[in-house]
């Protein structure tokens, strides 16, 4: 429970106030409006009570959220070599929380008949000189 009271989650909890106590209090403004005979201040009278209820439901899933994750401290142990992620993952049998991409090299197909064409290889020297010169712009090519 302690992981509520850090720091940025007392700023989330004060936004929170702060934006139900203004969204509730301009839907009471709306009303009284509404009141003194302004027929559109019904539909806003409406309107800023769910915006309130919208911002309740999204602190309340950020604050479930934070519960459900496992304490900060409790990852890894105090003493000896840390295991890696993946390892530790496949002891335990789950997956890990973090997958990293795999990264798959791909060569380029050989043309189904053979022949080379001119205008594609020129088109590849453009573009690898275009690797080769990140701040080039495509007019400066000598090509």
């Amino acid at each position: 429970m302690n992981r509520l009271w850090t720091p940025a989650w007392i700023v989330r909890h004060v936004a929170m106030v702060v934006l139900v106590a203004g969204c509730l209090g301009m839907g009471w403004w709306q009303v009284t409006r509404a009141a003194g005979g302004n027929a559109i201040s019904f539909g806003y009278a409406i309107e800023w009570p769910v915006f309130a209820g919208f911002v309740i439901f999204v602190w309340w899933r950020e604050v479930r959220q934070a519960l459900r994750a496992g304490p900060a401290g409790d990852a890894q142990p105090a003493a000896g070599p840390a295991p890696s992620a993946a390892a530790g993952a496949a002891e335990a049998g789950t997956t890990p929380a973090v997958r990293r991409p795999v990264r798959v090299v791909r060569t380029p197909a050989a043309p189904a008949d053979g022949a080379d064409d001119a205008e594609l290889a020129a088109y590849n020297r453009y573009l690898s000189w275009l690797n080769a010169n990140p701040g080039a712009r495509p007019g400066d090519y000598p090509g």
